[in-house]
């Protein structure tokens, strides 16, 4: 495959990710309405899973499919995804959060489930940092098999937590109207909220199958590794435009959607994707994944401070969490 229709091949399963997940985070959104489940847990579970979809089918079509560079993406796209949710995407809440003060009825101050954004950032930050140290420090297999294992435990157990305390529940006349619903009812029936979420993730997976072989060609054409690629272009590409949603929850004083949305992606991609990157991948991180694992942990670090601590958005943090994301790329642009 040439360089052109590589890229083209890469723009395309962009469209078919991003349409995938459009598609399914409006189906949630239904489906959390249909089960009367908490705005936390709508946020924290249902949209934050949804959006990280195709960020983890990545790493897994990665494996499955064998390809030449296959660990290299599967390790970008596990480590690609907490860097990006704990920097941009804490950007652009924030900014909405500080351009729309005066629109929103509590201003700059955080209107959230306060136990949820807690358990939330809690648990990022412990699974993260233990899945990050095992990779640093090229423990044995055992040990990373043992650590999956705490890893998927411990998201089962979050999201126990996340049901049973999930908040109030988000009333559908809040909601968009469902997409698979062509008579634009107020209340679409279950059966179509669940074909239209089958749909959208069997659309994911292929997009997901496309973007990998796509991503290794190019990575090949261009002389740099595709684990570099991956660590960018993945999530800035499948995770960050749908949590463009946070951008106008918070614009609208939601912040237990905005922040959910984000903070419980967080929660999923530093267990359940780097579970797999334990057990199926070598795990052996090279400089650019600590580097993108340690400025993760950082945003997190700064975001467990202002948003659980303070309790409000601040524009030097905004500016921080930019220049974290900044920081990962002039360095990656000026060495590799």
């Amino acid at each position: 495959m040439s360089t052109t229709a590589s890229v083209l091949s890469l723009l395309f399963s962009f469209a078919i990710l991003l349409t995938g997940a459009l598609m399914f985070t409006n189906g949630v959104e239904w489906l959390g309405a249909k089960l009367e489940l908490g705005q936390g847990a709508v946020g924290s579970l249902l949209a934050a899973v949804a959006t990280a979809l195709p960020e983890t089918l990545i790493p897994i079509v990665a494996i499955v499919g064998g390809r030449a560079g296959a660990d290299e993406v599967a390790t970008g796209a596990i480590l690609g995804a907490p860097f990006m949710l704990a920097t941009l995407a804490m950007v652009l809440v924030g900014g909405a959060a500080l351009i729309y003060r005066r629109r929103r009825p509590q201003g700059s101050r955080l209107a959230v489930h306060a136990e949820t954004l807690a358990r939330d950032l809690g648990v990022f930050a412990a699974c993260f940092a233990g899945g990050f140290v095992l990779g640093v420090f090229a423990a044995p297999l055992w040990l990373r098999i043992l650590g999956a294992l705490v890893l998927v435990s411990a998201y089962v157990w979050y999201v126990q937590r996340t049901l049973v305390h999930g908040g109030s529940v988000q009333e559908e006349e809040t909601i968009k109207p469902l997409l698979f619903d062509t008579t634009k009812s107020d209340a679409p029936g279950l059966r179509s909220v669940i074909a239209q979420c089958v749909v959208a993730l069997l659309a994911i997976v292929g997009g997901a199958h496309l973007f990998v072989e796509a991503l290794t060609d190019l990575a090949a054409h261009a002389g740099v590794t595709p684990l570099v690629l991956s660590l960018v272009l993945a999530p800035f590409a499948t995770e960050l435009p749908e949590k463009i949603n946070s951008f106008f929850w918070a614009r609208e004083g939601k912040d237990a959607l905005a922040l959910g949305n984000i903070t419980g992606a967080m929660v999923f991609q530093s267990t359940i994707p780097v579970a797999f990157g334990l057990a199926f991948t070598d795990w052996d991180l090279d400089r650019y994944s600590i580097v993108a694992g340690l400025l993760a942990l950082t945003g997190g670090g700064l975001a467990i401070f202002e948003l659980q601590i303070r309790r409000r958005f601040v524009g030097h943090a905004v500016v921080a969490w930019a220049c974290l994301y900044a920081s990962f790329v002039i360095y990656v642009s000026t060495t590799s």
